[in-house]
C-alpha cells in the first residue's frame, strides 16, 4: 500500500476497533497525521485519561506506554514496536537507588519522567523537562539526587544554586552527542536564527541556546515567531514544523539528532497493531502501578 492507503486503512480500523492512537512528537509526520493525540510523553498519558476508547496504541517508546498504563490502568495499552525502548530510561537500576536511599535518607530522589516504571517506584517525585526547575525548587529538601539525565540535572542545578544536586551517569545518547562546536557552526551557517535547544543537551551546547526548553516549548516558540530557528532536538520536530507551516525557516542543528528507537515505528507497524498482529501489550501489576504512580501524582501536584 502507498502511504495514503495505509493511513485510510488505519483510520478505519482504529474507529472500528475502538482504539485511540497516541503519537509522540518525535514520530514521523505520516504517523502524526493519523494520531488522535500528539505531544510529549507525559502530555500524551494525561490526555489519554480523557479519551473514551477502551484501548490505546502508544507510538513511541516503552516508558511512555508504561506511563499511559499507570495513569489509565483500565485501558488496554499497546506499544507500537516491542523493541522501541529509551536508553536513558534504562541506564540506572532501581536497586542502585534503593541502596542510595538507605544510605542517604536526607536526600529527595527526583526522577525525570523518561524512566522505567520500576525506577519511578523508587523515587519521591517525577519531573518533565519543562517542570523540573519549578518542582525541585518547591521541594523542602536541600539535598537532591536527580536521575537519570545528568544534563537536565545540571541545567536545574544552574537555575537553583541554593540546592545541592547530586548527578549520576545517565543521559540521552542523542542529545548528549551535541557539542558547543555543533552550535557555533549552526549559528554561523544561519546568522540571526534563534537556537532552540532541549535541556537534555550538555552544558557546553546549552550556552549557545536562545531558548532551552521542552519539546512542547520549542514547538510553541517556533510557531509563534517569524524568525528563522535552529531546532536543537530530534530531527522530526524540524520536519514537522516545515510541514505545519509550509515554510523552510527551520533548520536542524545537527544530523546526529535522530532517535533510532523513535524511528522503529512505521505505518505498517501501526496497521499491524490495529489488526491485533503486532506491537506489545503492556501489562503491569497493581502494586507496581501504585508505587510508580506516587511520584507522578506528586509531580502533578507540585507542577500545577
Amino acid at each position: 500500500m502507498i502511504i495514503r492507503e495505509l493511513q485510510d486503512e488505519i483510520l478505519r480500523l482504529k474507529k472500528e476497533n475502538d482504539i485511540a492512537v497516541l503519537a509522540h512528537s518525535y514520530q514521523s509526520p505520516e504517523i502524526l497525521e493519523i494520531a488522535d493525540i500528539t505531544g510529549d510523553s507525559f502530555a500524551l498519558s494525561v490526555a489519554a485519561q480523557k479519551l473514551p476508547q477502551k484501548s490505546a496504541l502508544m507510538c513511541g517508546v516503552r516508558f511512555m506506554a508504561e506511563s499511559l498504563k499507570m495513569l489509565s490502568p483500565e485501558k488496554h495499552v499497546i506499544l507500537s514496536h516491542a523493541e522501541a525502548t529509551c536508553p536513558m530510561a534504562e541506564q540506572i537500576l532501581p536497586e542502585r537507588v534503593r541502596t542510595f536511599k538507605k544510605e542517604h535518607p536526607e536526600y529527595a530522589v527526583v526522577a525525570y519522567i523518561n524512566t522505567t516504571a520500576a525506577l519511578k517506584a523508587e523515587c519521591d517525585v517525577c519531573v518533565t523537562s519543562s517542570s523540573a526547575v519549578k518542582i525541585v525548587s518547591a521541594l523542602p529538601e536541600r539535598d537532591i539526587l536527580f536521575i537519570p539525565d545528568q544534563n537536565l540535572g545540571s541545567y536545574v542545578q544552574k537555575s537553583l544554586p541554593e540546592k545541592n544536586i547530586l548527578l549520576w551517569d545517565g543521559f540521552c545518547p542523542v542529545h548528549n552527542a551535541l557539542t558547543a562546536e555543533d552550535c557555533a557552526a549552526a549559528k554561523t551557517a544561519h546568522p540571526g536564527a534563534k537556537l532552540l535547544l532541549h535541556p537534555e543537551a550538555p552544558a557546553g551546547a546549552l550556552a549557545y541556546a536562545d531558548l532551552a526548553g521542552s519539546t512542547a516549548e520549542i514547538l510553541k516558540y517556533a510557531l509563534s515567531t517569524e524568525e528563522e530557528c535552529i531546532i536543537g532536538t530530534e530531527k522530526s520536530i524540524a520536519d514537522f514544523l516545515k510541514i505545519k507551516t509550509g515554510q523552510n525557516r527551520f533548520h536542524v542543528l545537527s544530523k546526529k539528532l535522530i532517535c533510532p528507537d523513535m524511528r522503529l515505528t512505521t505505518l505498517p507497524d501501526v496497521l499491524a497493531c490495529l489488526k491485533g498482529e503486532g506491537g506489545e501489550v503492556i501489562d503491569m501489576d497493581a502494586g507496581l502501578i501504585e508505587r510508580a504512580r506516587r511520584p507522578v501524582d506528586a509531580m502533578i501536584r507540585l507542577g500545577s
